[in-house]
């Protein structure tokens, strides 16, 4: 089985509407839903938004399935000009870019007393992903930085880090919790986002515009990974 996760009902609506033998249930109350996508079982699910939701939810799907692969899509902000509202950015690697323990002489995205920085997906999935040819926008292989904040300023002095110290190319809100426990449990992952708006003041008039398309977006992107699977 395949589980895929977004944050939220809107990003998983697609591939609700696409799923075959559906069936569903609900846990802490969120609806999760088993069927079949083009001939693949699969699980589909929000996780809610936010790093501990998103873990919370992933090792609960992982326990359950016991997946062959998780696959998390949705949506993000750009961190780089060239990579424009519409793109994709597959992550090749993810840091949670809110961690930080300086005073104990640790780089930004580190996680205290491990070795864990910047965690990499499946080279198979990633591989694979990179093949993905969107209907509109260009595919970009990149960093995703993950934390608690909804980033709206990032030419701020308090959010320069992320390009100058994490050299990231998108931020959001879930990916390297999803990449962390997934790394944990040794079940192969793919973090893939929609580029909704370059983390500016427009930021949130830019997400709720473009949402049904990131959404549609995430869907073929997947649709092309169970075809290679």
């Amino acid at each position: 089985m395949i589980v895929i996760l977004g944050a939220m009902d809107s990003e998983i609506a697609e591939f609700l509407s696409v799923m075959e033998q559906r069936e569903t249930l609900t846990w802490q109350g969120i609806e999760e839903h088993s069927g079949v996508i083009d001939g693949h079982p699969v699980l589909v699910s929000k996780t809610g938004v936010g790093k501990a939701m998103a873990a919370m939810r992933t090792q609960h799907f992982i326990d359950k399935a016991q997946p062959r692969a998780l696959l998390f899509t949705g949506l993000a902000g750009s961190l780089k000009l060239h990579i424009r509202i519409g793109d994709t950015v597959i992550g090749r690697d993810l840091v949670q870019h809110d961690l930080e323990s300086k005073v104990l002489g640790l780089p930004r995205g580190q996680i205290p007393f491990t070795d864990i920085r910047f965690l990499v997906p499946d080279p198979a999935l990633l591989e694979s992903a990179s093949r993905y040819q969107p209907a509109e926008g260009r595919v970009h292989l990149g960093r995703i930085c993950t934390g608690d904040q909804f980033i709206t300023h990032r030419e701020m002095v308090s959010h320069t880090y992320l390009h100058d110290e994490l050299a990231g190319d998108a931020v959001e809100m879930e990916g390297a919790a999803v990449a962390l426990v997934c790394s944990l449990n040794q079940v192969p992952y793919l973090v893939a986002r929609t580029i909704s708006d370059m983390a500016d003041d427009d930021a949130v008039a830019d997400f709720n515009e473009i949402l049904p398309r990131a959404s549609h977006n995430s869907l073929n992107l997947v649709r092309h990974l169970l075809r290679e699977l």
